[in-house]
């Protein structure tokens, strides 16, 4: 079995300043989840040109045991928890793929991700057959809306209902938000068309898990994009340069950081 999601997140910024703002948040994220044992390895991190595409590649590593539920520690032996992540960035267009050596062919994650200056709005904009896209679930993500973040995910600082950019001007995000920012010229939006794609193959767990991986995703999704926005003034005015240059010294600082201090960052549910 095979289950496919695709996860729309609306922001207020443009294709351009979204390239930046990611890598920035990307290497954010990964220091705020690398301790004590677990985290995030950067094996690679160069550029790459293949049929024609062109673009960054990355090869990371993610040590999680404690970020996945009890139910599936049960089952998996020691060392089976460690993740492998190949991305190819070919902005615009990205394409992650996620592997466990123990699981082989029986579990993977694709996330398939187009960021297009639109309302998010557009449909199929992956390209599926039509068979295949009538089986799709769509799933907006409105990142200042509270209802959508775990209660122990919440950070007030971190809140794009409450934060208001000094650089740019954009933010608080208010209830209607999305409404205004269509009729607003002076704001750039864009939407993030994330496509997922799960595939988990274990007798007695395999519906189960996939439900929780797609749970987690949006979680995921959620949380990063409220930190992206939210954290606007931090990289609005970095160059590509000033990332590759951030991007090497992260890596260098998970290496001892993963080594170092407690377990931090997310940790799963249950469910």
């Amino acid at each position: 079995m095979v289950l496919i999601k695709e996860f729309r997140v609306l922001l207020p910024c443009s294709v351009e300043e979204y390239q930046v703002g990611q890598l920035y948040s990307v290497a954010e994220a990964s220091k705020n989840n690398t301790g004590g044992g677990e985290g995030i390895e950067v094996l690679r991190n160069e550029p790459y040109e293949k049929e024609g595409e062109k673009g960054q590649y990355t090869h990371k590593i993610y040590h999680i045991h404690s970020k996945v539920p009890s139910f599936v520690q049960m089952f998996a032996p020691e060392g089976a928890l460690v993740f492998h992540e190949k991305a190819w960035n070919a902005y615009p267009y990205c394409r992650t793929i996620v592997t466990n050596e123990y699981m082989k062919d029986d579990f993977f994650i694709k996330i398939e991700t187009w960021h297009k200056p639109d309302m998010g709005t557009q449909e199929n904009v992956h390209g599926l057959s039509q068979e295949s896209w009538e089986e799709v679930e769509v799933i907006p993500i409105d990142i200042a809306d509270r209802t959508q973040v775990n209660e122990y995910d919440y950070k007030a600082d971190e809140d794009p209902a409450i934060f208001r950019s000094e650089k740019t001007g954009r933010g608080p995000l208010g209830p209607d938000w999305k409404n205004n920012l269509g009729s607003h010229s002076d704001c750039p939006h864009m939407t993030a068309y994330k496509l997922v794609t799960v595939h988990f193959r274990w007798w007695g767990l395999q519906g189960r898990v996939e439900k929780f991986i797609h749970k987690q995703e949006k979680r995921l999704f959620t949380n990063f994009h409220r930190q992206l926005f939210c954290w606007l003034d931090r990289w609005v005015d970095f160059s590509m340069e000033d990332i590759r240059r951030m991007e090497e010294e992260t890596q260098k600082e998970l290496d001892k950081m993963r080594n170092e201090g407690s377990l931090r960052g997310m940790c799963a549910g249950e469910d």
